[in-house]
């Protein structure tokens, strides 16, 4: 992923050579050639992630394209700080490393899950885990859209919460291939060795606002930002209602910048009236040029 950019344009090259110098080894040859193995482990998902998503940023603002406010979903969040100028990109990529390796070493792999559930609001399915509980953790992680939420915890009571949703009129629940049940209370551990870290990152202002995650609050002075980056390895992750403060604020046009085009989906979803436009390779550059000529 993001080997089109790196090789069409030097400015994203250069933003994986300065991922690669960061981490002292080559993420690049990772993220461009595999194996996917290796790709899928967390420590290496969240700054390859990172990379391609700030390279796709970078070329955008050498174009001219400069957001009035920025948002990302769980590990986009740093992405966002990165193009608002929170976070020096170098820290970042080093801290999301981190950040990954301490919340894959907070539960062992196979104790915890995560599923989506499809079809049933967000209140039905905080209730079927509250009832499913049984004295284990599980709970919303991430409220994506209307009738599409992710609940996490242990798989043992995930397992119980999905059956409970099913029995409350979930059209669908599907078990997520995962390494490790995110934006749950079983993330605390990871939360508690990555504060410390988070806090001591040298931060600027930010350019502009970033809607965060845990309460789709603007974010407009880095002390809120790190504190929002903080409690949100273990608080769930609120994006419909941040893409709902988005279009409070008068925001019309998103584009989705890094690999895949989940987010633009979703925000089609909750802002039907929106322009959206997923950039993950230069084939898509004139769209975004179209979307503000």
């Amino acid at each position: 992923m993001g080997r089109a950019l790196a090789e069409a344009f030097p400015i994203c090259a250069e933003t994986f050579a300065e991922a690669d110098r960061a981490l002292g080894e080559p993420l690049s040859r990772l993220c461009f050639e595999g194996p996917e193995d290796q790709l899928r482990l967390t420590e290496n998902t969240q700054p390859a992630i990172l990379t391609v998503s700030i390279a796709a940023y970078r070329l955008l603002e050498s174009r001219g394209f400069t957001p009035a406010y920025a948002a990302g979903h769980s590990l986009g969040e740093y992405s966002a700080h990165v193009a608002a100028g929170t976070i020096a990109f170098a820290d970042a990529v080093q801290i999301v490393r981190r950040r990954g390796r301490y919340m894959q070493e907070a539960v062992p792999v196979g104790r915890g899950a995560m599923a989506a559930v499809l079809g049933l609001d967000a209140d039905a399915v905080a209730r079927a885990c509250q009832e499913a509980s049984d004295g284990d953790i599980v709970s919303p992680a991430n409220l994506n859209a209307p009738g599409q939420v992710v609940i996490a915890g242990s798989a043992e009571a995930v397992a119980r919460a999905s059956a409970r949703a099913k029995e409350a009129g979930a059209k669908r629940v599907v078990p997520l291939p995962v390494s490790a049940p995110f934006h749950c209370a079983l993330m605390k551990p990871a939360e508690e060795r990555l504060a410390p870290e988070l806090r001591a990152l040298a931060t600027s202002a930010p350019r502009l606002p970033v809607v965060a995650n845990i309460d789709a609050a603007p974010k407009r002075d880095a002390a809120s930002a790190i504190e929002a980056l903080v409690r949100q390895v273990s608080s769930p992750v609120r994006w419909e209602e941040v893409v709902r403060r988005l279009a409070s604020e008068g925001v019309h046009a998103y584009v989705e910048v890094g690999p895949g085009t989940v987010l633009g989906g979703l925000v089609r979803k909750i802002h039907r009236e929106a322009t959206v436009v997923s950039v993950e390779g230069p084939d898509t550059l004139d769209l975004v040029a179209s979307l503000f000529s």
